[in-house]
């Protein structure tokens, strides 16, 4: 079997981290084909939903620093030209994607893995998953752009808990303070996953493209700005199929039958 798997049925792409007996850890090259998959599906029409998981009952216990391609004496620069070219590069292409992700969650989430849950659009977890800022009981800081993604989610002094003590985060925690958006059972993931999944790959892709870079975005913008980009996405959008199938649908009292594109 592929460490990596990935397939698109029905307009939703499920791409499977398939490492079970080390709990996912993330290689290189793992990372890498993600980050192709992802930037190819943006441009996909037959895609119209990501679905990111893992197999064996884990989601990605982090990245796999056994399989780490650095060799020989580090030089000033080349941590931070591995971390930019590395993790920063895998979660900028979650959140950069033009399809809606969602993240799939079983058991652990750790460390890079717990980035990478927390980059995509929506978050669906197990009873048993869990969410793990490791980076401290290692000495290291957080990378994969958590400090980025953990303040936006759940504010400044939460994010500083959750990095310093680097405690264990059960699912229904992370779902109160807001770092995820869902927790079934064990044995209703797949089901609720594949309802969410249906639910935006007979959506209108592309208005919630440009409807995800305006939250995205909406931290790093002061107002003028966000209502600049908010009036362009509008401009951008009422250009689609999709707008007008949803005007239309509605004068003529009908469900929409929205193309994607």
């Amino acid at each position: 079997m592929a460490d990596l798997e990935h397939a698109a049925r029905g307009g939703v792409l499920r791409i499977t981290l398939n490492r079970p007996d080390v709990r996912n850890a993330l290689t290189p090259d793992q990372r890498d084909e993600i980050i192709a998959l992802l930037e190819d599906a943006s441009s996909d029409e037959a895609v119209r939903c990501i679905v990111l998981t893992g197999a064996g009952g884990s989601f990605c216990s982090g990245a796999d620093l056994r399989a780490s391609r650095s060799a020989g004496e580090r030089r000033v620069g080349d941590v931070a030209r591995t971390i930019a070219n590395g993790a920063q590069r895998l979660i900028a292409s979650v959140m950069d994607c033009e399809k809606p992700v969602i993240a799939a969650v079983d058991g652990v989430a750790a460390g890079l893995g717990a980035h990478l849950a927390l980059a995509c659009d929506l978050v669906i977890a197990s009873e048993e998953a869990r969410f793990i800022e490791v980076f401290v009981r290692r000495g290291l800081v957080p990378d994969g752009g958590g400090a980025y993604l953990l303040v936006r989610l759940v504010g400044p002094h939460k994010a500083k808990e959750l990095a310093f003590f680097g405690g264990d985060v059960q699912a229904n925690d992370a779902l109160e303070m807001g770092l995820i958006n869902c927790v079934v059972p064990a044995d209703q993931l797949e089901p609720t996953v594949e309802a969410w999944a249906q639910k935006l790959a007979t959506g209108p892709t592309r208005t919630i493209a440009l409807t995800k870079k305006l939250i995205n975005d909406a931290h790093d913008l002061d107002r003028g700005a966000a209502f600049a980009q908010e009036a362009s996405a509008q401009e951008v959008n009422m250009g689609t199929n999709d707008a007008g199938e949803g005007v239309r649908s509605f004068v003529e009292r009908r469900e929409p039958e929205f193309k994607g594109w």
